[in-house]
């Protein structure tokens, strides 16, 4: 309860403050025109303490990048709330591990996945863990921020965040070091979810028709919302913004959408291992497509219809044969979620 009351406080606090402040630091930071900001590496004495009581002060800011969209990596970020035994356990490695993209702040959309698709234990027949993948905050809600995500992973024990400033645009990142982490400490899960914290998910529908425990296995699978023939969006005022210098040609290769995508862990690694020699762009669904044309893999399309990037109304037998839609908030997750349970009783397969 007291978690619980001081993360309404905070949501109060931060949805007024957030907003403005991310705007107003990711204008100074990550500039079109200057270049942008990453943190010094550790040296190996700080690697070895216990991350979860570093001063956040040993972060210090430095020009390191020729171009604010193109990443630093690889880079050794550290795990500074980590927990490497999360995929060990008596009934073996798991069939899904979920990597949710989150930001410090949002404590209460964590806590809606938690209660919502996140419980681990929805799916009897198979073994589903889940993390949050976070970065740093901007400096002033350092120390507040870095007090309350140390007691929410005490009490829950599934945040993973890594040393680098939670930005739009170092959303590769966090997916990279998601990956990092499932090679180092979680390399036979079958299958890797990297999914948005604002979005509807059905595991049910996801395991059992999508990726089909019974099934063979498929080292070259990914699936989800398959963008084919989409071009870099060329106006520098633009979210999606790509300049020529990081990407030159025309068209992307096809990719699957951000929101949330589905892939075997064997070819998870493989993406992870080219990452290391491929100039790392700030789109993170069009990186990995791109690295899926240098592995020659091609997105296999899933159930007709079943990922959504889009919002549609919620019917709970239409939602029953879906596997992701994009654009919930946490109050509206929780509203139709006894209903959605509901409908996976009641409703025909199709």
């Amino acid at each position: 309860m007291k978690l619980i009351r001081r993360c309404l406080v905070w949501g109060a606090l931060l949805s007024t403050a957030f907003g403005g402040l991310l705007l107003l630091l990711v204008g100074q930071f990550v500039d079109f025109g200057t270049p942008s900001l990453d943190l010094l590496p550790l040296d190996s004495t700080e690697l070895a303490e216990d991350t979860l009581n570093l001063p956040l002060r040993k972060f210090e800011w430095q020009i390191q990048t020729p171009h604010p969209l193109q990443l630093k990596y690889p880079y050794p970020y550290p795990f500074l709330l980590n927990h490497p035994d999360k995929c060990e356990g008596p009934r073996g490695s798991p069939f899904l591990l979920m990597l949710v993209m989150t930001q410090p702040q949002d404590v209460g959309r964590r806590q809606a996945i938690r209660e919502t698709w996140g419980n681990e234990t929805l799916e009897l027949g198979v073994i589903i863990r889940h993390l949050f993948v976070l970065g740093l905050p901007p400096p002033l809600f350092t120390k507040e921020l870095h007090e309350l995500l140390q007691e929410e992973d005490r009490e829950h024990g599934d945040l993973l965040q890594v040393g680098f400033l939670d930005t739009y645009h170092n959303l590769t990142l966090k997916v990279l070091m998601g990956l990092e982490w499932m090679a180092q400490y979680c390399p036979d899960a079958r299958y890797v979810l990297k999914v948005d914290s604002d979005v509807f998910l059905n595991p049910s529908f996801l395991v059992q028709q999508v990726l089909q425990p019974n099934g063979p296995p498929r080292p070259d699978f990914i699936t989800g919302y398959i963008y084919r023939g989409k071009g870099p969006i060329r106006n520098p005022d633009h979210k999606w913004y790509m300049p020529p210098e990081l990407y030159l040609q025309d068209i992307y290769p096809p990719y699957c959408g951000g929101p949330g995508y589905v892939l075997s862990g064997s070819l998870a690694l493989r993406i992870l291992a080219l990452a290391q020699s491929l100039k790392v762009i700030s789109l993170e669904d069009v990186f990995v497509g791109l690295c899926l044309q240098q592995l020659g893999v091609k997105p296999t399309p899933p159930p007709p219809g079943s990922f959504l990037v889009f919002r549609i109304a919620y019917e709970h037998c239409v939602y029953h044969q879906l596997a992701l839609v994009h654009g919930f908030q946490p109050q509206e997750l929780l509203q139709i979620w006894q209903d959605f349970q509901t409908a996976n009783k009641i409703c025909p397969m199709a």
